[in-house]
């Protein structure tokens, strides 16, 4: 069932079973915005984990994905009919998304998401818009976090939350970088971890997209993550 992390920030646990247990998140600062809605299908639903905490699909003002993966993108077919706000996700995995970019055949993900667009790409009718790093939306901060995909993208809120994603998981407490058949470039996505914990200002959720949130010193986690690097 949902989570309250902190005010106005929650925790919907949609997926299936590990590895497909994926976190999606609702912020509420006025604006109503969704963080990745996960797969195609969900148990629980999404709509079943937003009822709980007193909100329907025609609430979401706009989503954010912070990356193209079946488990984060998927879900934005259970918008349909209720939801027209925009969708906001990193250029180049826009590009990926939709087919405007082909990633290397001969590469393990890059040959999955030529195959998994063809069954799931990101939906031409919906107003998706690309977002580049350090754009403001709202209030939130996009960091562009390349390695995972070559679009991976942070949002970070300014009440002290961020939005990490599969930059990071969790993993007994830990903040630790996902394995790497499950990413485009390792030695990218290291990089990633290194530039952000430089850049992003302090922070106390950690909010990623596998594995329980840190409702506390999320930054300093994702120091000593950079650190053991």
């Amino acid at each position: 069932m949902p989570t309250e992390l902190a005010d106005g920030v929650w925790l919907l646990d949609i997926g299936l079973v590990p590895p497909f247990a994926t976190n999606g998140y609702l912020v509420d600062d006025g604006t109503v915005t969704l963080v990745d809605p996960g797969l195609p299908w969900n148990r629980p639903s999404l709509g079943s984990e937003l009822s709980e905490i007193g909100y329907e699909v025609g609430d979401i003002d706009r989503v954010f994905l912070t990356h193209y993966d079946i488990d984060h993108t998927g879900g934005l077919r259970a918008l349909d009919g209720a939801f027209d706000g925009p969708v906001y996700i990193g250029a180049d995995d826009l590009a990926l998304g939709s087919g405007e970019s082909d990633p290397k055949l001969l590469h393990h993900k890059g040959l999955f998401h030529r195959v998994a667009r063809r069954l799931y790409p990101l939906p031409d009718h919906m107003d998706i818009r690309a977002v580049e790093d350090g754009e403001q939306i709202g209030r939130f901060t996009a960091y562009h976090t390349p390695g995972h995909n070559p679009g991976h993208t942070v949002f970070v809120h300014d009440s002290g939350a961020a939005f990490l994603g599969d930059l990071l998981w969790e993993d007994d407490g830990r903040l630790t970088p996902p394995f790497w058949l499950d990413s485009y470039d390792m030695r990218a996505l290291t990089e990633s971890i290194r530039e952000l914990s430089e850049r992003v200002p302090p922070f106390e959720v950690a909010a990623m997209g596998h594995g329980t949130p840190l409702v506390s010193d999320g930054r300093r986690a994702l120091l000593e993550c950079a650190a053991r690097l």
